[in-house]
């Protein structure tokens, strides 16, 4: 089938703008559902993008959104919650469960058989946090939908890319602040830039050999998290001294940032940490999959400030 128009859930977020500009730019009409139309300016000024406002917890206004649609791709997620209960809590449940089961209910009632659903490296219902809990049980949802839709799932690694929340916020840290404490450093990522992403999750719409399958999305290279620190700084020309915690102090230190309005980093997040995320054994990526190196990538966003940076950003933009 030809994918014409597509509706995007979590359209809006940092991850969401990669994936509608790629559809955008491919003539592919996209709805992006928000709650706040206002805040997505940038989105709306994009060709063949309408962004109503709506509510897309409710079941019957996902089924009224994808009248018309060809297609619907997942990107729904949330990294924190005000509780802990086990094995996740309701605000986890509600996201990364309770949502996908709308969404395929609403897909069946629709007539719509094509889904694309973005979930995480190392989801597991048995997984070490709540985060990566819920994030299996939605994955095993929409995977036990296969045959009555035709299903995708992925599986990225920390993501990167113009708008993070991931080395734009070290870089912020290391700019201000005289030191840096780091607990967890020794955890392993293989950061994927965003665009990659957004390739992969749109190049799989019209590819029937995708249907029921698993992707990880990874990067060319293994960081611990120390490393990656370390690199934020260098970009930034900080000399912020990086300060190592223990275990029990970095979990202090998380469970005082959880209670920030906007929570920076949470004792979950340390939790989803004991495990490495990087790719498994027997994992599978995609066709065709070349993932962009983080170095060629982070100078043109994060070190704009810096002589080196500027030259750096330059040369990306130019091909070099």
């Amino acid at each position: 089938m030809d994918i014409k128009k597509v509706l995007l859930l979590g359209g809006s977020g940092f991850v969401g703008t990669y994936v509608a500009n790629r559809l955008s730019q491919r003539g592919i009409e996209v709805t992006v559902p928000t709650r706040r139309r206002e805040r997505t300016k940038a989105l709306i000024m994009q060709p063949g993008i309408d962004m109503p406002e709506a509510d897309i917890r409710c079941e019957k206004t996902l089924g009224e959104l994808m009248r018309g649609h060809d297609a619907v791709i997942n990107l729904v997620g949330i990294l924190h919650s005000r509780d802990v209960v086990l094995p996740y809590s309701r605000d986890f449940a509600e996201a990364h469960v309770e949502l996908p089961k709308k969404i395929l209910a609403a897909c069946k009632a629709s007539g719509i058989r094509r889904l694309v659903h973005m979930s995480a490296l190392n989801a597991d219902p048995k997984g070490p946090s709540e985060y990566l809990r819920s994030k299996g049980d939605g994955e095993a949802v929409v995977l036990a939908a296969q045959g009555d839709l035709d299903v995708t799932v992925f599986r990225p690694s920390v993501i990167f890319g113009l708008g993070d929340s991931f080395l734009t916020k070290f870089a912020a840290i290391l700019k201000k602040a005289p030191f840096f404490p780091l607990g967890f450093g020794q955890a392993r990522f293989q950061p994927v830039w965003a665009a990659d992403v957004a390739d992969a999750l749109v190049d799989s719409l019209n590819d029937s050999a995708s249907y029921g399958q698993t992707y990880e999305l990874v990067g060319p290279r293994t960081y611990t998290l120390r490393e990656l620190v370390d690199y934020a700084r260098e970009l930034t020309g900080s000399n912020a001294t990086v300060v190592p915690l223990s275990e029990g102090w970095a979990y202090l230190q998380a469970g005082l940032m959880w209670l920030a309005p906007n929570p920076m980093l949470s004792p979950d997040n340390l939790r989803s940490m004991q495990v490495d995320s990087v790719a498994s054994a027997g994992g599978k990526q995609p066709v065709n999959w070349r993932p962009t190196a983080l170095e060629a990538i982070a100078p043109s966003y994060i070190a704009l400030n810096t002589p080196k940076g500027k030259l750096d950003s330059f040369r990306f933009r130019a091909g070099r």
